[in-house]
């Protein structure tokens, strides 16, 4: 598995992402779903790794795994590396998502959404 060390450079500024980000029916279909939304808050508490997600969410490894990467490529999650006490090298998930904004405007959903650097 190769590991992602940073978000793409459109998702690392504070700005709000419109074009370069996920489109706001995209944002709408991930967040409707309540497993990636508990996915999302156990690594908006913390960074962690993918069995403790799983844990700290209550769901499956798989389910938060297939999650953990729908919102790492919707740029609302990066990972990166981390040495363990034990010598392993493990994944940690941080969310980079700091707000969602979704509006409707002329019959167009449209997302804005501020990340940390």
């Amino acid at each position: 598995m190769s590991a992602h060390l940073e978000a793409p450079e459109a998702t690392r500024s504070n700005e709000p992402m419109q074009n370069d980000g996920p489109a706001g029916a995209e944002l709408l279909d991930l967040f409707g779903d309540e497993y990636t939304r508990r996915v999302f808050e156990a690594v908006a508490e913390q960074p962690r790794g993918g069995r403790a997600v799983a844990e700290v969410a209550n769901v499956s490894r798989a389910t938060a795994y297939r999650r953990l990467n729908d919102l790492r490529d919707a740029g609302l999650v990066r990972t990166e590396m981390a040495l363990c006490e034990d010598g392993h090298h493990r994944e940690q998930y941080e969310a980079v998502a700091e707000s969602l904004s979704v509006s409707f405007e002329d019959g167009q959903i449209e997302a804005m959404v501020s990340v940390d650097d």
